[in-house]
């Protein structure tokens, strides 16, 4: 146990009730309960604006064994509205750590509780699909915690993206990556010029930029309530739509923008809730998953080929109201042959409903930014 830690509650929506330990930050906190089976990347997975509004329980039985440091960092800050653990590690061992993942919690007033068995919450999750939960170190009185989380609201028909999205257009000046990151293997050569993206921030994670950045492109970001006049005043190659967290079918303006844009025929890349944006855009549905998938070994593929993939979503596109739509699927998430990909059949543009930027995850996607850039030098020859 910690040094000094109080007794903490998490509570389910259900009346199921868990006593922990508080780590991190004191409070009360509200916000759906999900989980996480990676067994690395914990920092990666807090910072993510993808998990705004959430309750991230770690199937991994110890956090915080490689501390915190800031070039892990996915935003400026932790996104989730809290962490559940099994066990907690005060005292980290890495040589880039700058502080435990207790004292990061706590400088960012983010609650977390652990002592919890987490493969029971686990199962209760799979079982009966996410819910709203609370963790406190200050309502201890289960009935009380738990009229608190029933008049808080559920994730379906909550736009999120507007929490997270940068407040004013900036371009991306930072490093591509570090010596340690991983580095692709460039297809564009020096020689040309920069390819002009305008990324969409629905809670855009830094390594996407990164990625972007490293294949030689000049990245412009623009809130998620842009116009799609705003954004073609930017001259730009291609239009990258961003992951993000919330009900997809709330983003009204994202939707609104991303069908005006289908018209310019300028390429379109599409992650995660990008992916579903675009998605609804062309007429396709959206439904809530009943636990979502999260984790960095989700299998996608189809027709024999096979990509181990890193996702985070908790909604999916509708096969049945693809038919509509003039789109094919590329991709299936094979656990549960939910729709992972899709391409338009005469435009350019194409989306996955995972994340091949990983970090943290496997690398085996990353070729789809590589068909990104390929699409806009298309465009550009097209164009001559």
């Amino acid at each position: 146990m910690l040094a000094d830690a109080k007794p903490a509650l998490l509570m389910l929506a259900d009346g199921t009730s868990y006593w922990g330990w508080s780590f991190g930050a004191a409070g009360t906190t509200i916000g759906e309960v999900v989980f996480n089976t990676g067994m690395t990347g914990y920092q990666e997975v807090l910072t993510d604006p993808s998990y705004c509004g959430q309750l991230v329980t770690f199937t991994y039985p110890e956090l915080g064994n490689t501390g915190v440091n800031p070039e892990d960092d996915e935003s400026n800050k932790p996104q989730v509205k809290g962490a559940i653990a099994r066990n907690i590690c005060e005292h980290p061992s890495n040589w880039r750590s700058t502080q435990s993942l207790s004292a990061y919690l706590r400088e960012h007033n983010i609650p977390g509780i652990y002592g919890i068995d987490t493969r029971a919450l686990t199962r209760k999750i799979r079982s009966l699909g996410a819910m709203n939960g609370a963790i406190s170190t200050e309502v201890l009185e289960p009935n009380d915690l738990l009229e608190k989380i029933l008049a808080a609201p559920e994730m379906t028909g909550l736009n999120l993206a507007q929490r997270v999205t940068t407040s004013k257009t900036y371009e991306w000046s930072e490093p591509t990556q570090q010596e340690w990151e991983f580095v692709p293997s460039l297809t564009n050569s020096d020689a040309e010029p920069s390819l002009v993206v305008v990324a969409i921030d629905f809670g855009i994670k830094r390594n996407i930029l990164k990625r972007l950045a490293s294949y030689g492109c000049r990245i412009i970001v623009v809130p998620a309530n842009t116009s799609a006049e705003e954004i073609l005043q930017h001259n730009p190659d291609g239009i990258f739509l961003s992951n993000g967290p919330g009900d997809p079918a709330a983003v009204t303006e994202g939707i609104a923008t991303a069908k005006t844009l289908l018209g310019q025929k300028k390429p379109m890349f599409g992650i995660c809730l990008g992916h579903q944006l675009l998605g609804l855009s062309l007429g396709v549905n959206t439904y809530k998953l009943k636990f979502g998938h999260r984790g960095l070994n989700q299998p996608a593929g189809l027709d024999q080929q096979v990509e181990i993939t890193s996702q985070n979503h908790g909604f999916a596109l509708d096969a049945d109201s693809m038919q509509q739509a003039e789109v094919d699927v590329t991709h299936l998430n094979l656990n549960d042959r939910t729709i992972a990909g899709l391409r338009h059949r005469s435009l350019p543009l194409f989306s996955v409903q995972y994340h091949p930027e990983a970090s943290p995850g496997p690398h085996d996607a990353d070729y789809l930014f590589s068909r990104f850039i390929e699409e806009m030098r298309s465009q550009q020859v097209d164009k001559k």
